[in-house]
C-alpha cells in the first residue's frame, strides 16, 4: 500500500477529497443524511454536482435564516423595541430605509439626512447596493409595507451574494468541493445575513480569492477593490498576500492585484469624492468617532471601570495593536518553516481586526466564514467556533432586550453579556490558535495532508522560496516535504521520489 510520501502526483491532483472519508466528524453527521457519499458523487457524474448541491443547501439554510426573521417581519420591527431582541430577529435593514431617506427619495452621500447623521455612513458601493434595493421597492401603502418589502427586496440580492459566495469557496480549493458545505451550513451565517449589507463585500472578497487562485492576478485586484468599495475589511488581505509574494519573489503578480484594486477602488470612489466630500467622508469619519461599542473587549475594560478611556485612545490602542499583530503575522510567514498558505493568513489578518477593533456587530461573523473554511476546514473546530458565535448571537440580542425593556429587565444583565463577548473571543482566538499551529507544524494542516501545496495561492501554488528568515532559511538536508512533488526550503529544492 503506497503511502502519501510514495503516490504519484497526477493521483494526487486528480481524485478530489472527500469530507467525509478525510472528517471524522463530517463521516459521522453523514449518517442523517445516509452515510459517507459513494463514487458518483465523488465522479459528479450526475447533474448533482458538488457545487450545485452546495448552493441549493446555502439557498435553504439562507431561506431558513429569513424564517428565523419572521416574528420582526410581522411587527417585530414596527410596533415593540424589545420584541425584536427577544426574537433575535433585529435587521438595521427596514430601520434604515426611513431613517437614511431612501423612503423620501433623498440620494445617498449628495442629500443631507435629517437629524444628527446627515449623511449615510456607509461606503460607497454598499450606499449603491441600497440604493438600488430602494429603486425595486414599491413605493405604494404605509411605510411599515414599504419597510417590509424593502427588507424582502434586499434579502433576495443578499440571497445571490450568498450563493456567490458558497460556489466561490466550492471551486477555489479544486480538490475540495465540499469544503463549501461548512460556508452552506455554517449557523451563525443564516442568523447574520440579512442583518446589514455585509454579504455584498463578502460575495466579492470571495470571489476576489477565487480569481486569486486561478492566477488571475489583476482580477483579483479589481475584485477586492471592488470589496474595499463596500466594506473597509478586505484592503487587509494585501498585507499577507504582499509578504508571501515577497517570500516566493512574485512582485509582478502582486503588482497587478495592487494595481488592480487601487484602480477599481477609485474607479467607485472619485465621483462621489469630488461631487460629494462630505457625503463620502461620513463613513471614516464615523468610524473615528464612534465610540466603544457593542462586542469588543473594549466595552468589557469600560463598563468595569470608572474612568473609561477616551475614543481617542481607544483608536491609538486598537491601531498599535493592530500593527503589533501584523507585524507577528509578517514575521509568521517569513519564518514558517513552509511557505503559509494565502487563505490562512487572511483568516488571521481579518480575525486580528476584528478582535481588536472597537465595536463587533454580530453580522461581523460573515467576513471570516469563508476565510475560516478555506484557512481550515476542519469540521470539529469550525463547529465550536460557530457555537461561539452563535451564543454570542443569542447573548446581543438578550442584552438589548434586558436594557429596553425597562424595570422590567428581560434579558441578559451587563455581566451575562461579558461572558458572550468573551466567548465569541475565545471561539475565535481558538480557531487563529489552529491555523498558526497548522503553519508551523504543516504536517497537521489538513489541506496539505491531502497532497495539495496552497490551493488559494494562484502563482504561489508550489512556487520556490526566494526570501526566509530563521531556522528555515537553512533546513537539515535531510528535510522534505511530505505531500509534495518538490522541496522548498528557502531557496533549495530537493526532489521527492515518488515512484511506486
Amino acid at each position: 500500500m503506497p503511502s502519501a510520501e510514495s503516490t504519484p502526483a497526477s493521483v494526487h491532483e486528480s481524485e478530489p477529497v472527500l469530507p467525509t472519508k478525510d472528517d471524522e466528524v463530517s463521516r459521522n453527521g453523514s449518517e442523517f443524511i445516509g452515510g459517507p457519499l459513494g463514487r458518483r458523487a465523488l465522479l459528479g457524474t450526475s447533474w448533482w454536482t458538488p457545487v450545485r448541491i452546495i448552493a441549493l443547501v446555502a439557498i435553504g439554510m439562507f431561506a431558513l435564516g429569513l424564517v428565523q426573521k419572521a416574528p420582526c417581519y410581522n411587527g417585530g420591527w414596527f410596533f415593540g423595541a424589545s420584541s425584536q431582541y427577544t426574537h433575535a430577529c433585529y435587521s438595521d435593514i427596514p430601520h434604515l430605509y426611513q431613517g437614511r431617506g431612501f423612503a423620501d427619495g433623498l440620494v445617498p452621500y449628495f442629500d443631507k439626512l435629517p437629524g444628527d447623521m446627515q449623511y449615510l455612513e456607509y461606503p460607497v458601493l454598499t450606499g449603491v447596493f441600497m440604493e438600488v434595493a430602494a429603486w425595486l421597492t414599491p413605493g405604494s401603502g404605509s411605510i411599515q409595507d414599504q419597510e417590509q418589502w424593502y427588507w424582502m427586496v434586499n434579502a433576495g440580492m443578499l440571497m445571490v451574494c450568498a450563493a456567490v459566495i458558497v460556489v466561490c469557496v466550492s471551486r477555489t480549493h479544486a480538490r475540495r468541493p465540499w469544503d463549501g458545505l461548512l460556508v452552506a451550513l455554517a449557523p451563525a451565517f443564516a442568523l447574520t445575513a440579512t442583518i446589514n449589507w455585509d454579504l455584498l463585500a463578502v460575495a466579492l472578497t470571495a470571489s476576489a480569492m477565487l480569481m486569486w487562485a486561478r492566477g488571475r492576478s489583476l482580477a483579483f485586484g479589481v475584485l477586492l477593490g471592488l470589496a474595499t468599495a463596500a466594506k473597509l475589511y478586505p484592503v487587509f488581505l494585501l498585507g499577507p498576500l504582499f509578504v508571501l509574494c515577497w517570500r516566493a519573489g512574485k512582485w509582478r503578480d502582486f503588482g497587478k492585484a495592487l494595481g488592480g484594486a487601487v484602480v477599481s477602488w477609485l474607479v467607485v470612489n472619485l465621483p462621489v469624492m469630488f461631487f460629494a466630500f462630505d457625503g463620502w467622508s461620513k463613513f471614516y469619519t464615523f468610524s473615528q468617532e464612534r465610540g466603544v461599542d457593542f462586542g469588543s473587549f473594549w466595552l468589557i475594560l469600560a463598563q468595569n471601570s470608572a474612568d473609561p478611556l477616551s475614543t481617542e485612545t481607544v483608536n491609538t490602542l486598537a491601531m498599535l495593536l493592530v500593527l503589533l499583530c501584523c507585524a507577528g503575522i509578517a514575521v509568521l510567514a517569513l519564518t514558517a518553516p513552509r511557505r503559509p498558505r494565502f487563505a490562512q493568513l487572511a483568516f488571521l489578518i481579518v480575525a486580528v481586526f476584528i478582535l481588536t477593533n472597537k465595536v463587533y456587530s454580530p453580522q461581523y461573523v460573515l467576513w471570516m466564514v469563508p476565510l475560516a473554511v478555506l484557512a481550515r476546514p476542519k469540521w470539529r473546530d469550525f463547529l465550536i467556533w460557530q457555537a461561539c458565535e452563535v451564543a454570542y448571537f443569542l447573548g446581543i440580542w438578550m442584552y438589548l432586550a434586558y436594557t429596553t425593556s425597562g424595570n422590567a429587565h428581560k434579558g441578559l444583565p451587563t455581566d451575562g453579556y461579558h461572558w458572550a463577548i468573551g466567548l465569541h473571543l475565545l471561539g475565535t482566538v481558538y480557531l487563529c490558535a489552529m491555523v498558526v499551529r497548522d503553519i508551523l507544524m504543516p504536517e497537521r494542516d489538513v489541506v496539505r495532508r491531502a497532497g495539495d501545496d496552497d490551493p488559494s495561492g494562484g502563482v504561489l501554488d508550489g512556487a520556490a522560496d526566494v526570501f526566509v528568515l530563521g531556522p528555515a532559511a537553512h533546513p537539515p538536508r535531510h528535510a522534505a516535504h511530505f505531500d509534495g512533488p518538490q522541496v522548498e526550503w528557502g531557496g533549495d529544492r530537493e526532489s521527492t521520489d515518488r515512484s511506486l
